[in-house]
């Protein structure tokens, strides 16, 4: 409940304020030009800024008749106020060196003129003043309860800045940008709530007052160069310098610091009143830069960057909104809740759990099985029920999802009729520390309650992998002797766009049915081992991803031949000499870490592959151990010629294998990483790196494992080296 307050607050005042935000973020991206261009002008001299006011002040009334006025502005451009010598009144900008002038004072250019009117006031004068005050109050909420959203999403501060799971563009970018962007656009509404405030005088008043002193004669006056006040001061703490209206004792020179305003005596230097900056003017002169950028070009760009991501923000929060309601919209149920045998209930926060449900639902009714779809947060009785599937996402900190926020209550009042098989599948990520923990949840009730009955025990995916998903499916198809098939949407592919790749060795397939392919490009193509090969079959144009392991320049495939497995069949019915069609996708993530001390490496199967890759291109011979499970001896004899050179060359440090039917007792992967604990913890303790690439299976017995030892050894969770980045997977 509390994510959909926050969630809510943070929806409604966006649609409310939308059109406002919009005008103001648009101008204020233009807004950001100007101080930028400012900053480009020639009117900033070296060192300007440490000329003394007894040097200036004095050159200024030499080459002029009067001087009226000396200001510094947010550029730390100098300009004067005066008399010339020919009788013309001018500002300009001058040298503060010389006090020769250097050009004309910089005009407003006709589209900032409009942007600030707009973006002030929306040509509305008073009524667009008040408009944008509250305005710029709502997107401070906005960006408060986006930054409560992030908390949520990430699992608290320490996760602030921790990886964010990739769902969709929208959402990554939403995220991410939002992280980094959400301070300035604050520091931008604060600001500007506090200038709004100061326009319609709702502040305490900031004017300084002086105390005037009687005067008094000065009978040998001092020349201004030899004040000594004007001596201690540099243009750089100068705001303006107001020169006497004329020679009566009773006129002062007034002279405004960025801290404090003077009254100095004409003719002797002596400062006869000093008055401190008000609170209230210092933090409305700070507002100002803050929320122009005036001065400054970097805080300028952060200003321009700030606005555009605002603009972002409006598109992808809204296009979020848009798929959530879309995905999580009801579907006309062919059959009712009392008269469906499968009853489907979903928890979703983001809409992918409810598609990966309605692929699911649709399964079952193509068979002709009669099933009902809906929410958690529907939850009833249900007549004819004979089995209930739960998909249950996870939001941040293990809460229950949007459209689950009340099935635990419900589920104490609703009293099934009869007897009911449940199964529950679980869809969170490994990176944040509950992992599935609501889905736990679920199944803890339904398992204690004793008109369930397990169907198939919790199964949990990360990331919404659709292998792990396929998986679950065929272990739920073998348990209930049905066949669903899901029919998944196939990518749309531009064929023109896929790279040639010839065969320059293939070899035949070994007692596992796994056998390597070697590919060499046609054409110049820049990829690394980790990175992926994804293939098209003539057959469906269905994506198949294989990861790659570079040798020399080729490309080095592991593939298992499965019975009926398309692409795997078109791979091992190649020839040498053969063309393949295919794209290679970047990988940045599943990378060799050159910067780390030490690696270890865990794979099975084919999975070990970019692991070759890897090894044989470690020409710094960073530490790195690779445990590898396979079935027999004979298995690893595919692979054993490249580890070999590699453990001779000091490319490869250890190399640990497992076998699973080599003896009675089956020995896996995992088994070894547990009988060398330390060696794992040391490793992560030391900052370095565990790669993971296989099969979904192994991964999740593996990082099972892991998370056992590094609590153990090491009082950490898994997920907290997950999030620093210690972690690499790549299974299917």
């Amino acid at each position: 409940m509390t994510i959909s307050i926050w969630r809510y607050s943070h929806l409604i005042l966006a649609v409310i304020s939308s059109l406002f935000i919009l005008i103001a973020s648009v101008t204020g991206a233009i807004l950001a030009f100007e101080p930028i261009s400012n900053q480009l002008q020639p009117f900033a001299i070296e060192d300007g800024n440490m000329v003394s006011l007894a040097e200036i002040l004095p050159t200024l009334q030499q080459n002029y008749d009067e001087v009226f006025t000396v200001e510094i502005d947010k550029n730390n451009f100098v300009s004067t106020s005066v008399i010339t010598k020919e009788g013309n009144s001018e500002t300009f900008y001058i040298n503060p060196f010389t006090g020769e002038k250097l050009g004309e004072i910089i005009k407003k250019a006709p589209i900032f003129e409009f942007a600030t009117n707009l973006h002030r006031s929306l040509f509305l004068k008073t009524t667009g003043r008040i408009l944008i005050g509250v305005v710029s109050f709502l997107l401070f909420i906005i960006a408060i309860t986006g930054i409560q959203l992030i908390l949520k999403r990430q699992g608290g501060l320490k996760r602030f800045f921790s990886k964010v799971v990739k769902e969709n563009f929208e959402q990554y970018y939403h995220v991410v940008i939002g992280r980094y962007t959400l301070i300035p656009i604050i520091i931008i509404t604060l600001t500007g709530v506090f200038l709004s405030l100061e326009k319609f005088n709702l502040l305490p008043d900031s004017k300084i007052s002086h105390n005037y002193p009687e005067p008094t004669e000065i009978d040998n006056p001092l020349e201004i160069d030899n004040f000594t006040i004007f001596q201690d001061i540099k243009l750089n703490d100068v705001t303006s310098v107001e020169f006497p209206f004329s020679d009566d004792i009773e006129d002062y020179f007034i002279i405004k610091l960025k801290g404090k305003e003077l009254l100095v005596n004409q003719f002797s230097g002596e400062v006869v009143s000093n008055q401190n900056t008000s609170f209230v003017a210092l933090i409305s002169n700070w507002s100002l830069i803050l929320h122009t950028g005036q001065g400054t070009v970097i805080w300028s760009i952060i200003l321009l960057i700030a606005s555009l991501a605002i603009l972002f923000f409006m598109y992808s929060g809204f296009a979020m909104t848009l798929k959530r309601r879309r995905a999580t919209s009801k579907i006309k149920n062919k059959f009712t809740k009392d008269n469906a045998e499968y009853i489907i209930l979903v928890g979703s926060e983001t809409g992918h759990t409810f598609n990966a449900a309605k692929l699911f639902y649709n399964a079952l009714i193509e068979t002709s099985q009669s099933a009902y779809i809906s929410v958690l947060n529907d939850y009833s009785t249900y007549n004819e029920a004979k089995q209930l599937i739960i998909f249950a996402a996870t939001y941040g900190e293990g809460e229950a999802p949007n459209s689950a926020s009340n099935f635990k209550q419900l589920f104490k009042k609703v009293n099934p009729q009869q007897n009911i098989q449940y199964a529950v599948i679980g869809f969170g990520s490994f990176m944040y520390p509950d992992y599935c923990k609501y889905a736990v949840e679920v199944d803890l009730l339904l398992r204690n309650h004793e008109k369930f009955d397990e169907n198939l025990p919790l199964f949990k995916i990360n990331n919404q992998s659709f292998e792990e998903y396929k998986l679950w499916i065929n272990q739920w198809n073998h348990q209930n002797n049905l066949d669903l098939k899901i029919q998944f949407k196939r990518p749309k592919i531009n064929l023109k766009n896929l790279k040639e790749f010839r065969v320059v060795n293939k070899t035949k397939p070994n007692i596992d049915n796994s056998f390597l392919v070697q590919l060499r490009p046609l054409k110049k193509s820049k990829f690394s081992s980790g990175d992926l090969l994804s293939v098209f079959p003539e057959v469906d144009f269905i994506e198949r991803q294989y990861s790659i392991g570079k040798i020399e320049n080729d490309i080095l495939l592991s593939i298992k031949k499965h019975e009926f497995g398309v692409c795997s069949t078109y791979f091992n019915n190649l020839k040498v000499n053969s063309i393949v069609k295919a794209k290679v996708k970047r990988n940045f993530d599943f990378h060799f870490p050159n910067t780390t001390s030490e690696v270890v490496m865990i794979a099975n199967g084919t999975g070990i592959a970019p692991f070759l890759g890897m090894v044989s291109d470690n020409a710094n011979k960073i530490k790195t151990h690779l445990f590898w499970g396979g079935r027999t001896k004979d298995s690893l004899k595919l692979y054993k010629n490249i580890i070999d050179e590699a453990l001779n060359e000091q490319k490869l440090t250890n190399f640990y294998t497992a076998y699973s039917q080599e003896q009675k007792d089956k020995i896996y992967v995992q088994d070894l990483i547990l009988e060398r604990q330390e060696l794992l913890s040391q490793v992560l303790d030391n900052n370095g790196i565990i790669m993971i690439c296989g099969s979904i299976a192994m991964q999740n017995r593996v990082l099972e494992v892991l998370n056992i030892i590094t609590t153990r050894h090491l009082n950490k969770a898994l997920s907290e080296f997950e999030s620093n980045s210690q972690l690499k997977k790549d299974c299917y």
